[in-house]
């Protein structure tokens, strides 16, 4: 963020109230755009080399991500509040609420496939709410996005009355991480076959354990 005098035509520092919308933007940029992807992408290029994928994929999505985005959401409640921009008629609130909503049903729900097991329902095959967590997760990345870029390039203006302009630097490094993001992830979704080989193989286990009268407890994850 930069700004300048324009009668001495010199910068001049950042108000305390833009610190904190600076580190609300900041800090849910890192856990949107950096955590959340890392964690995803981990999920997506090591399930089928690491059966214990879902522990790294987890602990990112979860610990470390969790007490970031709160953190700065927290942030950019008590920017609202400073700036009396508590009526909720703001597009930016909305979707802050929004996305901090779908982040917690994201992770109850990953538990929920996670920890949940029918076999017998689905007959070793993904539940439906396999493929929601997946859409979810990416959707949220999506909005997320959105939310970020929205805050940079409209937010910052409408709340602090362009006291200072968003440096151009925070919108390369912005394309730059979505750009990975989404290249990296569909170059992920080449293992896909892999994948497949592997599900039909333990779903061929079943059957032979079934056979035998052992415990069934073979369940896909996304």
């Amino acid at each position: 963020m930069h700004g300048r005098n324009e009668v001495l035509d010199i910068p001049f520092p950042l108000q305390p109230v833009e610190i904190k919308a600076r580190n609300h933007g900041i800090i849910l940029a890192v856990g949107f755009l950096i955590l959340l992807p890392i964690g995803v992408l981990i999920a997506r290029y090591t399930r089928t080399f690491n059966p214990h994928w879902f522990w790294s994929h987890a602990s990112i999505q979860l610990v470390l991500s969790g007490p970031v985005i709160f953190y700065g959401w927290a942030q950019g409640y008590q920017v609202a509040r400073q700036l009396e921009l508590q009526n909720l008629n703001d597009p930016h609130q909305k979707i802050g609420i929004a996305l901090l909503a779908l982040y917690v049903t994201q992770l109850l729900l990953g538990a929920f496939v996670h920890f949940v097991k029918l076999p017998r329902l689905f007959r070793g095959h993904r539940a439906p709410w396999n493929y929601l967590h997946v859409a979810l997760g990416l959707a949220i990345l999506g909005l997320a996005a959105y939310q970020v870029h929205y805050g940079f390039t409209i937010e910052w203006e409408f709340a602090l009355q362009g006291l200072h302009t968003v440096t151009p630097r925070a919108m390369h490094a912005w394309l730059a991480l979505v750009i990975v993001f989404w290249v990296l992830y569909f170059l992920g979704m080449g293992l896909l076959p892999r994948q497949y080989k592997q599900e039909a193989a333990a779903r061929q286990r079943a059957r032979t354990d079934r056979s035998y009268g052992k415990d069934d407890t073979m369940e896909m994850h996304p």
